[in-house]
């Protein structure tokens, strides 16, 4: 099953009407936060398991 750009179309129209526009740009806004969020939080986690796996070779 494969969603086409016109069926994409149509499905952002319908929840343009039902929810409308200011709800919308809230939702796109809250989901930016949280990627960007989890983005931060999984390079933190990277970097203090790069930081440990130095330490390992230092001793």
């Amino acid at each position: 099953m494969h969603i086409g750009v016109q069926e994409l179309i149509i499905i952002l129209l319908i929840a343009a009407v039902v929810f409308g526009g200011t709800k919308i740009s809230g939702l796109g806004k809250a989901l930016g936060k949280s990627v960007r969020e989890f983005k931060d939080e999984v390079n933190a986690k990277n970097n203090n398991s790069t930081s440990d796996k130095e330490k390992v070779k230092d001793e």
